[in-house]
């Protein structure tokens, strides 16, 4: 079942975006009353509550700061943001996710399914910097969509990481074998110990690749 919103709801679920793609922060009630030009914090509070019951976004109750927008949220607004975490590998590992500023890059709603992503915070943005993946498409400086997860198959492109940085690579099972494959000859296959490994999870979108 799908809620509508109103215009007015809709004029706040705007303030909260264009906020987050700003500062990294939803607003506060003195930023939201400011910008839907209102006196009381009761009415922000009453818009809030319905943008949360018709589930566009989500809240720790009292807390303004903590809004999360749905992906039926984003729906409704037409776009999406997701956090640019940083920059990793494709090739040695190297330090990552502490490279660059953290920002937002806004997508087109339409390109992913709400059905992939069913909490936008389990879904971050980076860079690749390298070629050890270039056949898989994976080009230097592109930016790819990465989907938290614990659980990989065979194949998965995964962001890896160890205590010498971040790698993008493919998971590959081989019997008993788990290694992580680059794309590129140039380049040795990675050995998994799992006591050494973290996984921040899989590519899903290359967003350099529609533009």
């Amino acid at each position: 079942m799908e809620f509508s919103v109103t215009v007015r709801q809709k004029e706040l679920l705007q303030v909260i975006y264009d906020f987050i793609k700003n500062t990294g922060f939803p607003p506060s009630f003195e930023e939201m009353k400011e910008n839907l030009k209102v006196a009381s914090n009761q009415s922000i509070v009453d818009l809030l509550e319905k943008l949360e019951k018709a589930q566009t976004i989500r809240r720790n109750e009292g807390s303004a700061r903590s809004i999360n927008i749905t992906p039926f949220g984003f729906k409704i607004l037409g776009k999406q943001l997701f956090p640019v975490a940083g920059i990793s590998s494709a090739g040695p590992f190297i330090e990552s996710f502490q490279d660059i500023d953290f920002k937002w890059m806004e997508i087109p709603t339409g390109i992913l399914s709400e059905e992939k992503i069913k909490k936008t915070e389990d879904v971050f943005i980076i860079q690749v910097h390298g070629d050890s993946m270039i056949n898989a498409g994976i080009n230097d400086g592109n930016k790819l969509l990465i989907q938290k997860s614990k659980s990989f198959k065979n194949g998965d492109i995964v962001v890896a990481r160890n205590s010498d940085g971040t790698t993008v690579k493919r998971f590959m099972v081989e019997g008993s074998k788990i290694f992580l494959k680059p794309e590129n000859p140039n380049y040795n296959i990675i050995k998994i110990i799992p006591e050494e490994i973290i996984f921040e999870g899989k590519v899903i979108l290359n967003l350099s690749a529609i533009n």
